[in-house]
């Protein structure tokens, strides 16, 4: 087995982070991270390359993608895209979000698939929660934004506690495709949110 099917394996197999124990989730929360954990052990590479898909309910393959995908497929799976109400958001407000790309109107490939830009359109529509370095603060379900290595990144905090460090894990995609890591409390802080469940 070669390092990044090994890696990907981990989570399934309870290894990464020690997972054992798991929170008792219902409703969409458990929708959404079901979701979210459907995409580990396919989702094994992390790719940021700009790619035209359809709009709405598009999306780049699935064996690929970056942190933002992980959150788009989950909420997917509990009936909202992500793509076209950023898309539709943005289309009627582009001077509150970022301009940080350079771009002079919105766009559907791309904008959903952006940290900062989910960051305000969380902060819109959703719960704009304290950030805390307290691990009992954050809930399934709930999505942070940090800055692993100074950039932008966001995660689903997930279900299952860590049995080393008693913390809930987030699902993710940090670099070697979708996985379940020991990291609520790994990096810079930036957000915490809770949008819809």
């Amino acid at each position: 087995m070669d390092r990044r099917a090994f890696l990907a394996a981990l989570p399934a197999l309870g290894l990464a982070g020690c997972a054992r124990a798991s929170v008792a989730v219902e409703g969409k929360a458990a929708l959404l991270l079901k979701g979210a954990h459907s995409q580990i052990s396919k989702t094994l590479a992390y790719d940021p390359a700009y790619t035209r898909i359809p709009y709405p309910n598009g999306d780049v393959p699935l064996e690929k993608g970056v942190c933002t995908d992980v959150v788009i497929r989950a909420y997917r799976t509990i009936g909202i895209d992500l793509q076209q109400r950023v898309h539709e958001d943005m289309a009627a407000n582009f001077r509150l979000y970022p301009k940080a790309w350079g771009l002079k109107r919105p766009d559907s490939n791309i904008d959903h698939r952006r940290v900062p830009n989910l960051q305000v359109f969380l902060t819109r529509f959703g719960r704009s929660l304290p950030v805390s370095q307290n691990p009992e603060d954050y809930t399934p379900g709930d999505l942070i934004t940090n800055l692993p290595g100074g950039r932008p990144h966001i995660a689903i905090v997930s279900e299952v506690r860590s049995t080393l460090t008693k913390r809930l894990m987030v699902v993710q995609n940090i670099g070697l495709g979708t996985q379940l890591n020991d990291d609520l409390l790994s990096y810079p802080m930036t957000g915490h949110y809770r949008y819809a469940v």
